[in-house]
């Protein structure tokens, strides 16, 4: 490995081992010379400096005879120090190759990062950035993935840390790990949940936010990435990334798909007075959006925005998400921030923009599961239903819609009832289908569900910002008291509220996602915005399993999915507008009052009315499975006639009795305050 390097290929990029020694390939379109710089096996001592001696179509490019996997290399570009045309040169900042797929670790905040402002920092980065290390392919041949249709996917989304680092069955060597996301008890957990896919926040390489080190705070959601092909050196053991591929394909042969949260929007560099750890020192006129000044575009609020405009940009995104589903065989991405991804060179939001356009024409990534979170903090960044055919997108207004529904507020029943329809206002054009809204009563941004009855203002005093932080105005109550209680009243109407949430959730058409611990409890103390705090506020409790409240909720939830998965009217993947009938006199959807009457225009226009009944009827293997949804949002019980013609109902669940076995259904009933049943019926098709 001493000597020259010859010349090696240009392709692909980053650095492989082809058997006979490593070819090392990196994009940049302004350096003049580009160094690879080998370390030590801990990445502590720079033994050697090779200028990479090719350079074809912007790459440079050289092989490394006699090197294997295990080499710890980082790269130092060198090029003009031109900040005004966004160019930041400075081979004193030692570069994570953008394609490493590991590393060392950690990463120590320290000045000697900072590439510079009005002139290049001499200081000599290398030992502060954990280096790249070549690995060798992961063994064995590709295992057969869940491939479960939408319209049977339930979504819980979780931390990869979080979400094991207390569970009592857990070795204690793995809590907290990746590959403890295949335990036994965890997956059996899932399945009784009737969970279909795990939604993991941000797994790749993480940095840690100096602002919050400074504070002795950490980045615990991880949306700050440090290296797109890597897993994150803290959720590994001993295994290293065979630990996570084996975790998937158990959670695969459970039939639990796992999709990854992704941040392609931006990285951990931050805006020009950040560090110099990777894209900036390659090229920084190429990878970032940048404004004519040379200062760096914020859409995201986070200091830059990845120019994924620019085709090379464009390939590392497209070749970091091949690399997680084909060597780790993961189903699907949630793509954080997604109207960055799909802005225009000149700012714009465009459902054409390269980055969807390649995403979902891609042979492998477009048979994924493809979900955005349809927003930015750019001008026109609210972008709700706005993304194309082949990609879901997180619903917000299911969410803040259902909250208030429950909450008591006025004027809430039209708004619910095209949520509950799969929002076919926003989603049904292009052929696109009721899936593609994933709706969400909670996420990790947020309240929990027991916080959201529990609390009506944020507590996020830990976090260290005076409060300021995390979402102003979250649509709950806490029902006479903030926080926690020993008031019977008070805590018997969270529940329920908490179950309404919940059923409401899991009846409407589109793809349900719920929150790890929600199900059984899980309390963050009110802090909405619990993005630094690795510790038990975060964590999810398993404990509360054992507590009498826990364990109920837990049999509701699964109750609830149980009956989801049985009828196909709760999760009929078309949209329904009224205009077939499956049984005479029935149509495919239809909207009623506590009367059993159907809605009138002037009815849907009545504030304070907080009854609404709902009943669908679809065919589905020579049979016909209607449904009919009664909720009332109002603080007094009311009196329902079930609406004509008369069927042969079946009461299945109500969130005011969620242990009451199911019976047959009276034509008339009192449905208790802020309660919801659903009934349901089977006839054969005529």
């Amino acid at each position: 490995m001493s000597g020259p390097l010859r010349p090696g290929h240009p392709a692909p990029l980053g650095a492989h081992w082809d058997g006979a020694g490593v070819n090392v390939a990196v994009f940049s379109a302004n350096a003049t010379r580009i160094e690879l710089c080998l370390f030590d096996a801990e990445g502590r001592a720079e033994l050697a400096r090779h200028d990479l001696p090719c350079r074809t179509n912007e790459v440079f490019h050289g092989h490394l005879p006699g090197a294997g996997p295990g080499l710890v290399y980082g790269l130092r570009a060198h090029g003009p120090w031109a900040p005004e045309r966004g160019h930041r040169f400075n081979p004193a900042k030692l570069l994570l190759d953008p394609y490493a797929r590991s590393l060392t670790w950690p990463l120590t905040w320290n000045d000697a990062l900072r590439g510079g402002e009005a002139r290049p920092d001499p200081r000599d980065s290398a030992p502060f950035l954990p280096k790249a290390v070549v690995t060798a392919p992961l063994a064995g041949p590709a295992a057969a993935r869940p491939a479960t249709p939408w319209s049977r996917t339930v979504i819980c989304e979780a931390h990869a840390k979080g979400l094991t680092r207390l569970h009592p069955a857990v070795p204690v060597a793995q809590r907290g790990r990746l590959p403890a996301l295949g335990h036994p008890a965890l997956i059996a957990h899932l399945k009784a949940q009737g969970v279909t896919a795990v939604e993991l926040l941000p797994i790749q390489a993480i940095a840690p936010d100096r602002h919050q080190a400074e504070r002795g705070l950490p980045n615990y959601w991880g949306y700050s990435t440090l290296g797109y092909f890597a897993p994150h050196p803290d959720y590994l053991d001993e295994t290293g990334a065979e630990g996570l591929r084996d975790a998937v394909r158990r959670l695969h042969d459970a039939g639990i798909e796992v999709i990854l949260d992704v941040v392609l929007n931006h990285t951990a560099e931050g805006d020009e007075r950040g560090a110099t750890l990777s894209w900036r020192g390659l090229d920084n006129a190429s990878y970032y959006r940048l404004r004519p000044d040379g200062r760096a575009e914020d859409v995201t609020g986070c200091g830059n925005t990845l120019n994924l405009a620019h085709p090379r940009v464009l390939q590392m995104a497209l070749d970091s998400l091949r690399h997680w589903a084909s060597a780790f065989e993961v189903d699907g991405f949630r793509f954080d921030l997604a109207t960055a991804l799909a802005r225009r060179a000149e700012g714009g939001f465009d459902p054409a923009a390269p980055f969807l356009a390649a995403l979902t024409q891609d042979p492998l990534l477009s048979r994924l599961k493809l979900i955005a979170e349809p927003w930015d903090l750019g001008p026109g960044g609210y972008r709700l239903g706005g993304f194309p055919p082949g990609m879901a997108e997180w619903n917000d207004r299911f969410r803040d819609t259902a909250r208030r529904f429950w909450r008591g507020d006025p004027g809430q029943r039209g708004e619910l009832a095209a949520r509950l329809a799969g929002s076919a206002d926003l989603f049904d054009h292009r052929g696109r289908r009721p899936h593609a809204s994933v709706n969400f009563v909670t996420a990790h941004d947020g309240f929990t569900l027991a916080d959201l009855v529990a609390y009506e203002r944020r507590h996020n005093e830990a976090n260290g910002e005076d409060n300021r932080d995390g979402h102003g105005e979250n649509f709950s109550a806490n029902w006479g008291v903030e926080g926690p209680t020993g008031d019977a009243r008070i805590r018997a109407t969270r529940s329920a509220v908490a179950r309404a949430l919940l059923a409401t959730l899991m009846v409407a058409q589109g793809t349900p996602m719920l929150t790890a611990g929600d199900e059984f409890g899980r309390t963050q103390h009110g802090n909405n915005n619990a993005y630094c705090q690795d510790n038990e506020i975060s964590w999810v409790d398993w404990t509360l399993l054992d507590s009498a409240d826990g364990a109920a909720m837990a049999r509701f939830a699964a109750r609830l999915a149980a009956i989801r998965a049985a009828h196909p009217s709760l999760r009929h993947d078309a949209f329904l507008h009224g205009d077939t009938q499956p049984l005479p006199g029935v149509p495919d959807i239809s909207w009623f009052g506590a009367d059993g009457e159907p809605l009138s225009p002037d009815a849907w226009e009545r504030p304070e009315e907080r009854v609404l009944a709902l009943r669908r009827a679809v065919r589905e293997a020579g049979a016909v499975d209607a449904t009919l949804i009664l909720m009332n949002g109002g603080e007094e019980a009311r009196a329902i006639r079930l609406p004509a013609p008369a069927l042969p109902w079946r009461l299945l669940l109500c969130t005011s009795d969620p242990e009451a076995p199911e019976a047959d259904a009276p034509e008339a009933m009192t449905l208790p305050a802020r309660a919801l049943r659903i009934l349901a019926a089977t006839l054969p098709a005529p």
